[in-house]
């Protein structure tokens, strides 16, 4: 019996071996699936893509025009001297949660970190599988054009002292898993009160207004409150509204949407299954009124 052990033993590791393998494998497929998912929840695809110049998806060189200057999404596809390509995981964590690159150098909050440090471990560790997928582009970055003394970055570690919080995400045992995915997706991986809440002169959202929208949205858009609000805000739309805008640009008027949220609807919010649009608009539908009238330039 031990020699017919000993002689079966090596086919037996070599299954347990490749068996292994294949889970490992499957583990890693999934992953990246998810990932793939999950960009465009965290609208990666619209703000690092340069579709007005014809650019590669991903490899950034999209202008963002603010009122501290100008600021150009960079390269994340893998490519190793131009791109991600030679960063670790531990690495892209830090950049999402922290806001710090690589070589130790602080990311302007036009990068929307405050928002995604609020993310998962797991979440970005998915996103980063993903990206290390794509095909590599050479494509260099462009350089921010920012005034003095905007363009000191050691000035962001002070920004950060007195505005950022770092994540993760903390649910609220009270609220059911529906509301705390609305509200996980509106706050860290959609990153909607970047863009839907007024910042005060250092360029940090005023807490006080979460969501009542802003004059100064991107590219210089006016961003609508999306608060519950009667008169300024979207109170008289339903949950089914919610959804609809997400899904296909609409308004309940029959209106679209256009500029920057139309390419978040199209490279990102339109691609989540209806559950997470439902989640959305529930938590959307329960965050505090503010009432704030955006005068039209």
């Amino acid at each position: 019996m031990g020699q017919m052990f000993q002689r079966a033993w090596p086919a037996v590791f070599s299954a347990m071996v490749f068996g292994l393998a294949l889970v490992s494998a499957r583990a890693l497929a999934d992953e990246v699936e998810r990932g793939a998912y999950l960009i465009r929840a965290g609208g990666c695809v619209s703000c690092h893509t340069d579709r007005k110049n014809k650019g590669v998806e991903l490899a950034g060189g999209l202008a963002f025009e603010t009122p501290f200057g100008a600021f150009y999404s960079p390269n994340i596809t893998p490519d190793d001297e131009t791109g991600i390509g030679r960063w670790s995981a531990a690495d892209f964590q830090r950049a999402l949660r922290h806001g710090v690159a690589p070589d130790g150098s602080h990311y302007y909050p036009v990068f929307p970190y405050p928002s995604y440090s609020l993310m998962t471990d797991a979440d970005a560790a998915a996103i980063y599988a993903y990206l290390m997928t794509r095909p590599p582009i050479k494509r260099s970055n462009k350089p921010h054009n920012v005034p003095f003394p905007f363009s000191w970055r050691s000035l962001q570690v002070v920004w950060k002292w007195l505005f950022f919080d770092v994540g993760p995400y903390r649910e609220q045992p009270k609220r059911g898993p529906a509301w705390n995915r609305g509200a996980y997706l509106v706050k860290a991986l959609a990153h909607c009160g970047e863009c839907h809440t007024p910042r005060n002169l250092f360029g940090a959202v005023e807490q006080d207004k979460w969501l009542a929208g802003t004059r100064l949205g991107p590219e210089g858009e006016i961003a609508p409150n999306i608060t519950p609000d009667d008169a300024t805000g979207i109170n008289d739309w339903s949950r089914a509204d919610i959804v609809e805008l997400m899904k296909s640009g609409l308004k309940p008027d029959f209106d679209d949407v256009q500029g920057s949220m139309e390419e978040a609807i199209t490279d990102g919010l339109s691609h989540l299954i209806d559950a997470d649009l439902d989640a959305i608009a529930l938590y959307l539908k329960t965050v505090p009124a503010v009432n704030h009238k955006i005068e039209k330039k």
